[in-house]
């Protein structure tokens, strides 16, 4: 028995889940995302609650019971509350500037990285060495900050580079004479 998908989704006041076959919507304050359904499931809306049920005992079943029902999570609490990373640029002249829907970094190297942020996020540089990745949609918040973050990693021996702000870089020992 699935441990997560045995628990329904609570819908919060403010929010709308339809179910129109095998599409789920769900609509609130900061957006719409859509969800198609696996067919390994039953998904039903009742009295404010999203459950889903396995439609056969089969592994590949149990497996889809779990991760719908996370996914549904995930598109109920974006829409209304939203999801955010923040990355860190560590190290002398690295700088990051919002302008619009571009991004523009300087990582020392001999140009400048421009960024173009994909409709739905909306990035933000509160000081010129934080970034601010706001979204509803919780995979592409991620993936953004993810793609924002392999410009240039952090490093092992000073931590220069750009990184999560609850990331902590194991370091290395430099060499001794």
């Amino acid at each position: 028995m699935s441990r997560v998908g045995k628990n329904p989704v609570v819908v919060p006041s403010g929010v709308t889940v339809t179910l129109n076959g095998k599409l789920l919507a769900v609509k609130g304050k900061l957006g719409e995302l859509k969800l198609d359904v696996s067919s390994e499931v039953d998904t039903t809306i009742e009295d404010g609650k999203v459950s889903v049920k396995p439609r056969s005992e089969t592994k590949r079943a149990r497996a889809h019971w779990g991760t719908t029902r996370a996914l549904i999570n995930n598109m109920v609490k974006g829409v209304s509350q939203g999801y955010k990373k923040t990355l860190d640029l560590n190290g002398v002249g690295l700088k990051a500037a919002a302008q619009g829907k571009k991004l523009n970094l300087s990582l020392g190297f001999s140009h400048d990285v421009n960024f173009v942020v994909p409709e739905g996020i909306d990035v933000k540089t509160p000081t010129p060495t934080q970034i601010e990745i706001t979204g509803a949609d919780r995979q592409r918040v991620g993936q953004v900050a993810a793609n924002i973050r392999s410009f240039k990693g952090p490093e092992p021996y000073k931590g220069k580079g750009i990184k999560y702000s609850d990331e902590t870089i194991l370091r290395k020992e430099g060499k001794k004479k």
